[in-house]
């Protein structure tokens, strides 16, 4: 989802990690061996490693994980290789991405054990079984609460409040063609003003001064003045595009931890984004893939992922983390899109807002 490195930098998981470096052939078709799955997964994959020697211990098999960079550059690694796939399952396709994956045959059918305890409003592809729902977030601006603080300004509460003068360039949002988060931003656009108005409001939120930049750790960690990184950097635009559960993130990572979160979420700004893993198609080790994938839906890495990855689980009865009800609850009435509908439509407006917004 994202690249929510935040995670990545500050929390040194001690993961397994495999670089795609070195030769091809000696990392990759080590998933020919019978008692290794190889997971493929965007940058911000992360597992406690007591939860993945688990998996390890009561499988039998060895877990290695290959990053691809962020969501939509892993989705497209493995589209373009997936007729002699770097792995076995692949995890961190979301709805924004789904039907490319699904069109182009990248995973092929399995009904995970633990589907049927998937909450309803996550399932998909309920007649094929390609991908399983794994995780839930919602992508929604953040903003700064001591900026607005010593401004006096009360902080934009909806798409609408950010095209008003008094947040003139104030916000930084992320390149819908090559970031997840921004791509779900224009979504959410989309889902607000409908397929003929969300052009209008980008012409609006273009002459109101939002910057855009290539993905979400230059927005967040470099360019929003709310988070520890911007601080650092001196940034000076206090609303961005992220995710409702980036304050926990900031609370959980600070040393020493603050009482309150110093960022805030815009709530009528989210577009909810739901991450899925499958099979891959030509997978080397089906039967080990298989068991990796009911370990994602199994309650002890449900339960562990939120305070590693920033996202809620889907299966019904996983506890989340204080930290979340705390600082960062999930959106009540987030912008929703069907797949299909993202499916017809992606393509065509992110090419319509490139010529919009960055032209």
């Amino acid at each position: 989802m994202h690249t929510k490195t935040f995670v990545a930098a500050a929390v040194g998981l001690g993961l397994i990690t495999l670089s795609a470096c070195g030769s091809s052939s000696s990392g990759a078709r080590s998933s020919g061996d019978s008692r290794t799955v190889t997971l493929v997964s965007h940058d911000s994959w992360a597992v406690s490693k007591s939860v993945l020697a688990d998996f390890e211990r009561q499988s039998g098999y060895k877990v290695r994980v290959l990053k691809s960079g962020d969501a939509g550059q892993a989705v497209n690694k493995a589209l373009l290789t997936k007729d002699n796939p770097q792995g076995d399952v692949f995890f961190g396709v979301d709805n924004t991405l789904l039907s490319r994956a699904l069109d182009n045959g990248l995973f092929q059918s399995y009904e995970a054990k633990g589907a049927n305890t998937v909450q309803s409003p996550y399932r998909v592809d309920q007649d094929k079984h390609r991908v399983t729902p794994i995780d839930y977030g919602d992508i929604c601006v953040n903003y700064d609460k001591a900026y607005f603080s010593k401004h006096r300004l009360t902080p934009p509460q909806s798409f609408d409040d950010l095209v008003k003068p008094a947040y003139k360039n104030l916000l930084v949002t992320e390149n819908a063609s090559t970031s997840s988060p921004g791509l779900g931003f224009l979504l959410g656009s989309a889902a607000q003003y409908g397929d003929g108005g969300w052009q209008d409001y980008w012409k609006k939120l273009k002459a109101n001064g939002v910057k855009v930049v290539d993905g979400w750790e230059q927005a967040y960690n470099q360019e929003f003045s709310g988070s520890a990184g911007g601080k650092k950097a001196k940034a000076d635009r206090p609303l961005v595009v992220s995710y409702a559960s980036s304050p926990p993130a900031e609370v959980v990572f600070a040393d020493p931890r603050p009482t309150t979160a110093p960022t805030g979420v815009s709530y009528g700004t989210c577009f909810r984004q739901i991450e899925y893993a499958g099979l891959l198609s030509n997978a080397k080790n089906t039967k080990g893939g298989k068991a990796f994938i009911d370990f994602l839906l199994g309650k002890e890495f449900q339960q562990d992922m939120p305070l590693n990855m920033f996202v809620y689980p889907v299966v019904e009865g996983a506890k989340v983390p204080k930290e979340f009800t705390e600082y960062g609850p999930a959106a009540k009435d987030p912008e929703t899109m069907a797949p299909t509908k993202i499916a017809a439509n992606r393509d065509q407006w992110v090419k319509s807002w490139t010529s919009l917004v960055l032209k």
